[in-house]
């Protein structure tokens, strides 16, 4: 199964993802954790990226297609994948097409922005584990700690007000018409990201089936 998941920052992705694969066992590639890893790493890639991810723009097309091709070689690829935070873009979503034919499922998690700006700046994530929480929706059992390791929890330096607008706007312009490009195929799956997240789990799964 290769499903794409599409919405703005902080629509509920990384958790949705995280239920998906303990239902089916796919891989999870998530575009942003890998560029955000190169970064903290100080590699080459690390620092070409550092200062446009933290405006909130878009690394460029080639850049991430590069890195999406390689990453769907790996083993764990075989089973399955979900992508997360890619493509961003039709022309993405075309090169996507090219390099491993039709997806089976676009599933487009809608919600509105005021709200999303909301979530954004409640966003936590484990520096350790990766898990990823938000205080107004999705928070941990103890405040401030994560409920898989244990570890302090984080707020990443783009998840201000100032940044969080402008890569809502970045979606509404270059990741949006991913909807209709989805939709014109027959694969898109659209769901209330307000409905709450176990109503959006149980959405997606009778939409996937077993």
């Amino acid at each position: 199964m290769k499903l794409v998941l599409i919405g703005a920052p902080a629509a509920g992705k990384g958790t949705q993802a995280r239920k998906l694969i303990a239902k089916y066992g796919l891989a999870y590639i998530s575009t942003g954790d890998m560029l955000r890893e190169e970064v903290a790493k100080g590699s080459e890639l690390g620092l070409k990226v550092k200062d446009i991810m933290s405006s909130g723009s878009l690394v460029s097309d080639d850049l991430i297609i590069a890195i999406v091709k390689e990453r769907i070689k790996a083993d764990d690829c075989k089973r399955g994948f979900i992508l997360d935070g890619f493509p961003r873009t039709v022309v993405q979503a075309e090169k996507l097409d090219e390099l491993i034919g039709s997806i089976d499922k676009a599933i487009y998690i809608n919600c509105p922005d005021e709200v999303l700006l909301e979530r954004i700046t409640a966003r936590e994530t484990c520096p350790k584990c990766g898990a990823s929480y938000n205080r107004i929706s999705v928070p941990s059992k103890v405040p401030g700690i994560c409920d898989v390791c244990g570890e302090h929890l984080t707020q990443r330096k783009d998840d201000t007000v100032e940044a969080g607008k402008a890569r809502l706007a970045t979606f509404h312009e270059q990741s949006e018409p991913l909807v209709a490009y989805y939709k014109k195929q027959g694969n898109l799956f659209e769901v209330d990201g307000m409905s709450g997240v176990e109503n959006v789990t149980n959405a997606i799964f009778a939409e996937l089936g077993d």
